[in-house]
């Protein structure tokens, strides 16, 4: 929405950001599972949703399906397992100005090709107790990845999402992130709005489905503070 070559790139088996980008992950004709078993390059598997491009959004999307849950267990004693997905994105970096990684929510070797390929981590995360319990965990991978596998990772931010100034805890938790991560917590928040909540089942980005949400005008202004970090690919 802001003009920039955006490659999104799907490493979840659910495939929701496939979904929410128009893709049918059903159809797929190559996903990331083929370009993490090297029988294809990213420029072959990835494709611009034709929904998005009628919608001035177009972007990159490298899909996935449920055929990436045999990844895992195909990569085992492959040599540089962890380092397929860096291997791959080499070849078509320069063509984007942001390459974003969508992870599955779970430390496995699909999340450690996504980690060891990236700059930086933002993490989206709701304003409630398991979740500030579960951001120790992550920080602390972040930093194991770090120091033995990619020095170029960081912490790039926390999102704070679905969030609803009505309810205290979420308002407690919150101000106990930006006290303890400071400037790691991005300005912006993005606030609970059922119009983001409906469009993934219109297989469309809420930014797209209805622009003038407040949910995806708040989108549009995270976008410009990640691009005002001075991150790119």
């Amino acid at each position: 929405m802001l003009g920039l070559h955006v490659l999104l790139v799907d490493l979840d088996p659910q495939g929701n950001a496939t979904m929410g980008s128009g893709v049918d992950k059903k159809a797929l004709q190559h996903s990331v599972y083929d370009v993490l078993l090297e029988e294809v390059d990213i420029a072959t598997a990835a494709i611009i949703p034709k929904r998005l491009q009628e919608a001035g959004a177009g972007y990159a999307v490298l899909g996935a399906n449920r055929e990436l849950s045999g990844a895992e267990v195909e990569l085992v004693g492959q040599a540089r397992r962890e380092r397929r997905l860096q291997r791959a994105l080499e070849k078509v970096v320069q063509d984007y100005d942001y390459v974003l990684i969508d992870c599955p929510p779970a430390l496995n070797m699909l999340t450690l090709n996504g980690l060891c390929a990236a700059q930086g981590v933002i993490v989206p995360m709701q304003c409630e107790y398991f979740a500030l319990e579960g951001l120790a965990d992550l920080t602390n991978t972040i930093r194991q990845v770090y120091l033995n596998l990619n020095r170029d990772l960081r912490l790039i931010g926390l999102l704070r999402v679905m969030f609803d100034p009505h309810i205290v805890l979420q308002k407690q938790v919150s101000e106990q992130l930006k006290a303890h991560y400071k400037e790691k917590v991005f300005d912006v928040v993005i606030p609970r709005n059922v119009r983001l909540a409906e469009a993934p089942s219109h297989g469309l980005p809420g930014v797209v489905y209805e622009p003038t949400a407040k949910g995806s005008v708040a989108f549009i202004e995270f976008a410009q503070e990640l691009a005002e970090c001075g991150l790119h690919a």
